[in-house]
């Protein structure tokens, strides 16, 4: 199986640069070795199963609780059954078609 998620979590009583906070979770995130890209709209991660995924977006609030009273957070995920590493293989299908056009 292969879980896409997509989220972006952040303190909304930090002020308008919130980098000092997102950086904590995306360290989290790259010491765990999951395979992920980071966008500046929010990161992509891949997993193999959904528990794996929201393990991820507690142990990534964890890393606010101690100094955040407020934390916003968007998810979207991307469950198939049957595939992995589709991370790359969905960029690769659309670059292949544009390249054909």
């Amino acid at each position: 199986m292969s879980v896409l998620m997509e989220f972006a979590m952040f303190p909304t009583d930090k002020g308008e640069s919130v980098s000092e906070y997102v950086s904590r979770i995306i360290k989290n995130l790259k010491d765990s070795g999951a395979n992920y890209r980071l966008t500046p709209m929010g990161t992509i991660v891949e997993f193999e199963t959904l528990e794996e995924a929201l393990d991820l977006i507690n142990k990534s609030y964890k890393q606010l609780e101690p100094d955040c009273n407020r934390v916003y957070t968007a998810i979207k995920f991307d469950i198939r059954k049957g595939q992995s590493g589709r991370m790359e293989k969905k960029v690769q299908s659309v670059e292949e078609k544009i390249s054909k056009k």
